[in-house]
C-alpha cells in the first residue's frame, strides 16, 4: 500500500449576501434521528475526529496515540493543506479554502455546496458534535469557560457552520449539536453515517499539548470501539490533526480505526500520499456519491477502500518535496484576493460526476475553472491556474 473576534471578513459578508444557492431544494435529512443505513463498499459509518497542530514526530512519539495506532492503521504521508486551522477545517467539508490565511470570522457564500449536499442527495444522516458549543446550530465566534474564562469552543474548529448553506438554513443547522449529544445519540442508536467531532480547545492539544490530547483521545475512543451500539454498522474512525507546527511539509499522524479496517491491516502502516481532501473523496467512492468538482476530485481514496471501490492509488513525483504552508489566493484571503472559484462541472473520477445541484449553478462559468483532478493540492508556491480571460 502504497480568540476574540479579531477581525470580520466584510468581504465574505457581502459575497454572502450577493450570492445564490445551489443547494435549493435539498433533502432534509433529519439527521440525527434517521434509522435508514446506506450501505457503503467498505464501511456504513464514518466519524472524524481533529486535534490541533502538532507535528507528525511528536505524535507519533506519544504512548496513546502509539497505543491507539496498534488498534488501527496509520497513514504515513498525511497532510494538512495550508496554515492556519480555519482553512484546513473548511477544506475537509468544502473541498476549498477559498485562499483563506487566518483564523477571522468568515461565511462562505450560500452557492458553494459541501459533503452535505452530497450526503442529503444520497438520503443519508449526518451531524457535527462540537464540545462546549453552547447551543445548537450556535453560530458565535467563541464560548469562553464561564468559570475560568478558558477558550472552550471556537468557531474556525467548527467546519460546517462555516458555510452559510448550512448555517442559514435552520434544518441543516439542527444538525450541528454540542458534544453532549453524542452519547445521548449513542445510547439510543440513532448516530448518524457522517459525523465530525471538534473537542474543546483543551482536548484537542490547542491549548494544553500532544500529551493531553493523545490522552483524551485514547479515553475517548477505546470504550466507544467496545460498545456494542458504536459498532452494530461497519464503522471508520479517522484521528487526525488540522495541521502540523509549521514544519516543512505539513505532514501530520493520523490513524484509521474501527471494525471497517481489515484485520490484516491492523497495526499496519499505509504510505500512500493523501490530505484532507482524500476524506471527502473516500466518501465519495465509499457510497458513490457526486463530488463538488473541486480538490475533492483527484484526491487519493483511501488505499483499502480504493481496493473495494476500483479507485486508484497515484503517487507524487517527489512526495518529500510537497510543501503545503501557505494559503494560494482566494476571496478571503488578506493579502492576495481572487475570484470566487468555479467547480469543474465535467469532471468524471471513477465514473462519478458532479453533483447536478452544481452543474446547473456553474456549468455556464465552466471555462474558468481551475479544477482538473491534481492529485496535489496547490499553495502559494503552485497557485490554482487561472485560465485567460477569467
Amino acid at each position: 500500500m502504497r480568540l476574540t473576534l479579531s477581525a470580520v471578513s466584510l468581504l465574505g459578508f457581502l459575497l454572502a449576501a450577493q450570492a445564490s444557492s445551489d443547494n435549493h431544494g435539498h433533502k432534509d435529512a433529519s439527521c440525527g434521528s434517521s434509522k435508514k443505513i446506506v450501505k457503503g463498499k467498505a464501511f456504513d459509518r464514518i466519524i472524524q475526529v481533529w486535534l490541533e497542530n502538532t507535528d507528525f514526530e511528536a505524535a507519533h512519539a506519544d504512548p496513546n496515540l502509539q497505543a491507539l495506532a496498534k488498534e488501527g492503521l496509520t497513514l504515513s504521508n498525511y497532510f494538512g493543506v495550508t496554515h492556519p486551522s480555519e482553512p484546513n477545517y473548511v477544506a475537509s467539508v468544502g473541498g476549498e479554502y477559498f485562499g483563506i490565511n487566518n483564523d477571522n470570522l468568515f461565511r462562505v457564500p450560500r452557492n458553494v455546496s459541501t459533503v452535505v449536499d452530497l450526503l442529503e442527495d444520497k438520503g443519508m444522516s449526518w451531524a457535527e458534535y462540537q464540545e462546549d458549543m453552547p447551543s445548537t446550530g450556535f453560530d458565535g465566534f467563541e464560548f469562553r469557560n464561564p468559570t475560568t474564562g478558558a477558550n472552550d469552543y471556537v468557531r474556525k474548529h467548527n467546519p460546517l457552520i462555516i458555510f452559510d448553506s448550512v448555517a442559514s438554513d435552520p434544518s441543516r443547522a439542527a444538525n450541528i449539536k454540542n458534544f453532549t449529544l453524542f452519547e445521548k445519540d449513542l445510547a439510543a442508536n440513532q448516530l448518524p453515517q457522517w459525523i465530525f467531532i471538534t473537542p474543546n480547545m483543551t482536548n484537542d492539544g490547542h491549548d494544553t499539548n500532544v500529551t493531553f490530547a493523545g490522552t483524551w483521545s485514547r479515553g475517548f475512543l477505546e470504550p466507544l470501539l467496545k460498545n456494542p451500539h458504536f459498532n452494530d454498522h461497519k464503522t471508520l474512525v479517522i484521528l487526525t490533526f488540522d495541521e502540523n507546527e509549521g514544519g516543512a511539509h505539513n505532514r501530520i499522524f493520523t490513524i484509521l480505526l474501527g471494525g471497517a479496517i481489515p484485520k490484516e491491516m491492523i497495526g499496519q502502516v499505509d504510505d500512500s500520499f493523501y490530505d484532507h481532501y482524500s476524506t471527502i473523496a473516500t466518501v465519495e467512492a465509499n457510497w458513490d456519491l457526486h463530488t463538488l468538482g473541486r480538490w475533492d476530485v483527484g484526491a487519493n481514496v483511501f488505499d483499502f477502500v480504493a481496493e473495494k471501490t476500483g479507485d486508484v492509488t497515484r503517487t507524487p513525483e517527489n512526495i518529500d518535496t510537497i510543501g503545503l504552508n501557505v494559503s494560494y489566493p482566494g476571496i478571503f484571503n488578506t493579502g492576495h484576493l481572487a475570484k470566487q472559484p468555479v467547480p469543474n462541472t465535467k469532471l468524471v473520477v471513477n465514473g462519478r460526476t458532479v453533483l447536478p445541484a452544481i452543474q446547473k449553478e456553474w456549468e455556464s462559468q465552466v471555462e474558468c475553472t481551475g479544477y482538473f483532478g491534481q492529485l496535489v493540492p496547490p499553495s502559494a508556491l503552485t497557485p490554482p491556474p487561472v485560465p485567460s480571460g477569467c
